[in-house]
C-alpha cells in the first residue's frame, strides 16, 4: 500500500472486514519496517510507503520474533464522549479487536490503546459505556487515559504544543479515527483524531487559538503510522453522534492528509473549507491531491455496503448558527448547545429568541444578556455549566424564550 491509495471494503461483520482490509492494505510490511527500523536492521532510510517496503520479505527475514514483540504499538480510537458507536461519533469496538487479532497472529504482542475524550466528559465514562473495557479484558490490552496522563511540550514546526507522555513509549501509531461532521470544523477524521492525545488543559488551548493551526501543527509531530478509518455510520453534523448516517464502510490509509481530503469530497467540501487540512500539507504533513489518489475498493453493495459514495448534505448547523456568536468555544459546550437550537427549531421556538447566544472562552470577563457555559457567567441569564448538558441547555433556553414571550 502507497502513500496515494485510499482502501475500501464494505460489510457488517465489523471485525472480520477489518482483518481482510489489513491484510488487503499489508499492514504487516509497514509494522517489519518499523520493526527493523527499531533493531537497527533491514531499511535504513528511503519511504517505506513509497516502494522500500516492498521488499519487506526480503528484509522481514532479518527481523526476529523478538523485534517483533518489542514494537510498541498503539492504537488510538475516537470515544470523544460516552455514546454508543451505533449513534455515529466513536469508533466501534470491532474494528479495533480486528486489528488486535490482525497484529497478535502477525507475531505483535506489545499492543495498547490509549486516548482521552473530549473536555466536559470523562474517557473512563466512554470506556465503560463505548465497549472498550469489555474489549481490552478479553484480549488483555492495557488502555491508557490520555485525560490522566501527565504531559510535556514539543516544538511541532515553531509551535509549542504539549502531548501526553504516552506517545513517548510508541514506536507505531494505528490511527482510528470515525469519519463524521463536526459542529466547528464542518469535517473531523484523521488529523483531528490526534488532539485526544492532549492533555485537557491543551485541549482548551486549541480552541483558545481557533482549532485550525494547532491542529495542523500538531500533524507534524503525532504522525500515525497507518490509518483505519471508521466509516460505518459517521454523523454528519454532531461530532458525539446522534444522527448516524449508515455506509458500512472501514478504510485504510497511509497519508492523514489525504484521507481527510477524501472526507472532505465525500461530505462536499474542498481542503479549503477546513483549513486545517490545507494548513497540513502546507507543513508537509501530506498530500491533498485527490485527482493522484487512488481510491480502490475490495467489494462492493453485495456484502453490506452502498453505491453512493458521498454522503447526503446535511444543513442541521447552518439551520441554527445564525443564533449564536461563538468565539473560541470547546467542542463540548458548542456540541451541546446545536443540537439543542435544532430541538427548538424543530418545535418552532428559535424564531421567537429575541437575543443572540453567547458563548465560548473569548466571552470571558464580558456582559450581555444570555449566555451558555461558566465563561459567559457575567451575563444576565447564564445556563451553567462546563459544559452543560444537551438537555439543560435545551430547558433552559425554552424557558428563556418563553420568558421573553411572557408565556
Amino acid at each position: 500500500m502507497n502513500r496515494n491509495q485510499i482502501l475500501k471494503i464494505y460489510g457488517t461483520d465489523y471485525k472480520e472486514m477489518t482483518k481482510r482490509l489489513l491484510a488487503s492494505a499489508e499492514l504487516d510490511r509497514h509494522l517489519l519496517w518499523a520493526a527493523s527500523q527499531k533493531a537497527g536492521k533491514g531499511f535504513s532510510s528511503g519511504d517505506r510507503a513509497a516502494g522500500a517496503v516492498s521488499g519487506a520479505e526480503e528484509d522481514g527475514s532479518l527481523v526476529s520474533a523478538e523485534d517483533k514483540k518489542a514494537l510498541r504499538i498503539a492504537i488510538k480510537p475516537n470515544l470523544v464522549c460516552a455514546t454508543p458507536a451505533s449513534f455515529g461519533g466513536t469508533t466501534h469496538p470491532e474494528i479495533v479487536a480486528g486489528i488486535i487479532e490482525y497484529l497478535r497472529e502477525h507475531g505483535y504482542s506489545d499492543i495498547r490503546i490509549i486516548e482521552g475524550s473530549w473536555v466536559g466528559d470523562k474517557t473512563s465514562d466512554a470506556f465503560e459505556y463505548c465497549g472498550y473495557r469489555e474489549l481490552t479484558e478479553h484480549y488483555h490490552v492495557p488502555f491508557i487515559d490520555g485525560q490522566k496522563e501527565k504531559s510535556h511540550p514539543v516544538d511541532a514546526a515553531g509551535m509549542e504544543l504539549h502531548v501526553v507522555n504516552a506517545v513517548d513509549e510508541i514506536d507505531f501509531l494505528i490511527n482510528v479515527p470515525v469519519l463524521k461532521g463536526h459542529c466547528q470544523t464542518k469535517v473531523t477524521c484523521a488529523l483531528k483524531n490526534m488532539k485526544g492525545l492532549l492533555p485537557n488543559s491543551e485541549k482548551r488551548r486549541f480552541h483558545k487559538l481557533g482549532l485550525h493551526r494547532p491542529i495542523a501543527h500538531l500533524s507534524t509531530v503525532l504522525k500515525p503510522d497507518f490509518i483505519v478509518i471508521d466509516h460505518i455510520c459517521g454523523d454528519l453534523d454532531f461530532e458525539e453522534g446522534g444522527n448516524p448516517v449508515v455506509r458500512n464502510c472501514v478504510m485504510a490509509a497511509l497519508d492523514p492528509v489525504l484521507t481527510d481530503t477524501y472526507a472532505c469530497w465525500l461530505m462536499h467540501y474542498t481542503p479549503d473549507d477546513v483549513p486545517y487540512v490545507r494548513m497540513a500539507e502546507k507543513l508537509g504533513s501530506g498530500s491533498t491531491d485527490l485527482s493522484s489518489a487512488q481510491i480502490i475498493e475490495l467489494n462492493r453493495s453485495a456484502e453490506g455496503g452502498t453505491t453512493d459514495e458521498e454522503l447526503p448534505q446535511q444543513k442541521k448547523l447552518l439551520a441554527v448558527s445564525y443564533a449564536v456568536d461563538e468565539v473560541d468555544s470547546c467542542s463540548a459546550c458548542y456540541g451541546n448547545l446545536i443540537p439543542a437550537l435544532y430541538r427548538l427549531k424543530e418545535e418552532g421556538l428559535l424564531d421567537g429568541l429575541q437575543d443572540k447566544i453567547a458563548i465560548g472562552q473569548g466571552q470571558q470577563g464580558k456582559s450581555g444578556p444570555l449566555g451558555i457555559g461558566k465563561c459567559t457567567r457575567g451575563f444576565s441569564c447564564c445556563i451553567m455549566g462546563c459544559p452543560p448538558s444537551e438537555d439543560v441547555i435545551y430547558e433552559g433556553l425554552k424557558a428563556y424564550i418563553r420568558g421573553q414571550r411572557n408565556i
